[in-house]
Formats: C-alpha cells, structure tokens, sequence
C-alpha cells in the first residue's frame, strides 16, 4: 500500500516538473496585442505574440525567463524584454562617459534590455552603462551571482516598468532618472 501511495505521489510530482511556465502576458499600448515567454522544459522556450483570436506568431527560443518583463509593440512585430535580476558579466571593459572614460565592471557589462524581431533577432540591447551614470552604480542591489537594478521589481520600491500611450517603454533604473525605450 506505501509502494503504491509513494509511486502515486512520484508520478503527481514529476508531473507538475514537467508543466509548462508561462511570463506574464503583457498587453501593447494599443491593446491590440499582447507577448509572452512559455518554458515547456528547462531551457526549452517559445515566444508568443497573441491576439484576442489567439496566436499570431510565434518563435522557438530562451530569450529569457518567465520572470523577466515583455513588451509588445502596437504592431506586434517587435518586443521589447527588461530582465530586473540579472547574472553578473564575466568581462570588463572601458568606455567614455562624456569627455572621460569610466571603466565598467564586469557586472554591469551585461545586457539588461533587449529589443526582438517577429524571428527572434536581437535587434538592439542596453546595458547599464547606457542607462545610468557610473555615479549610480551603487544604488544597484547587488548580490552573489546576479543583480536588481529596476525599480518597482523585487522589493524595489518604486514604480514599475510601463508602456506608454506613444508606444514607449518606460522604467526607473535605481537611483536614476526616467528611461523610456522605442520599438
């Protein structure tokens, strides 16, 4: 009877492993579309651009995970993704921040937005850098082996990541002032 009752309860736990985890679908600033990632397996994924009649594209692809922030554009061909814990960089680098140059740490060398194609190209990234001043750098919540960065995510107080009426992306890095990305 244990045997049985064990395999039973094996059989509903490997079950619920094997279940497909989806992001948050997020709407366009039109209302006319709305994006997410769905993990069927780990390291298994596919994006889905929907609308109300269902699905309109959709490409085989890990740009992500399911708890990172998609953004549809109001023609439902681009996406944008804000990734709020990020994995630290491996690579440092030197880059000019108006007329002096200010090295970058390795942590804050890693892509932390990314804009997509209906296929799935990178069609452009940002990183920190590009988002905040070196000054700023220490209002980030830095942990082991990832970091936070975006307000109004994770226990950052704050207002969280929006699109707005004119079709922009709009977030405040920590310590930082407003951002607003294009498709």
């Amino acid at each position: 009877m244990r045997l049985i009752l064990s395999l039973m309860l094996l059989g509903v736990a490997l079950s619920a492993l094997s279940a497909e985890r989806a992001s948050k679908a997020r709407v366009s600033a039109n209302g006319a579309f709305s994006v997410r990632l769905v993990e069927t397996a780990p390291g298994q994924c596919r994006v889905e651009m929907l609308q109300e009649s269902g699905l309109v594209w959709q490409f085989a692809g890990c740009i992500g995970s399911v708890n990172d922030l998609y953004f549809a554009s109001n023609d439902g061909e681009r996406l944008w993704v804000l990734v709020p814990l990020v994995e630290k960089g491996k690579r440092s680098t030197v880059e000019k921040q108006g007329k002096r140059k200010v090295r970058v740490p390795a942590w804050a060398n890693t892509t932390v937005a990314a804009l997509y194609g209906r296929t799935g190209e990178k069609l452009k990234e940002m990183r920190l850098p590009e988002l905040m001043s070196a000054r700023q750098w220490g209002e980030v919540r830095q942990m082991q082996g990832h970091f936070k960065w975006l307000e109004g995510t994770l226990g950052i107080p704050g207002t969280g990541p929006r699109l707005t009426d004119d079709e922009k992306v709009e977030f405040e890095p920590v310590g930082s002032k407003t951002q607003r990305l294009s498709f």
